[in-house]
């Protein structure tokens, strides 16, 4: 009697077999493009759980609603200042970085 051999496959095999290795320049495009979007996110559910629209945290930090809704949709790309006036100013948070190796 034979077996199916299943076509279920971890994130990181769906990435090896579809964008190559890490280290490719494929499949370094899509790390970095995941990254810009995993910021835009946390931004988006950090804003939520605070109860603020993205006009209450943009009148907050001193810019617009536009500006917000753009980061927040990995429109446009965030500047280091601006993230940082967004956590601590519009969300009352505290902006921790890491580097890994």
């Amino acid at each position: 009697m034979k077996t199916k051999k299943s076509k279920i496959m971890t994130l990181d095999q769906f990435k090896d077999l579809n964008y190559g290795k890490p280290g490719t320049k494929k499949r370094d495009e899509l790390e970095e493009g995941y990254e810009d979007f995993r910021l835009g996110a946390l931004i988006h559910e950090a804003r939520l759980e605070k109860g603020l629209t993205q006009e209450e945290l943009a009148e907050k930090i001193g810019t617009t609603k536009s500006y917000i809704s753009k980061i927040e949709n990995n429109i446009k790309e965030v500047r280091f200042s601006t993230l940082k006036r967004i956590i601590e100013l519009g969300l009352g948070g505290q902006l921790q970085l890491s580097i890994k190796f």
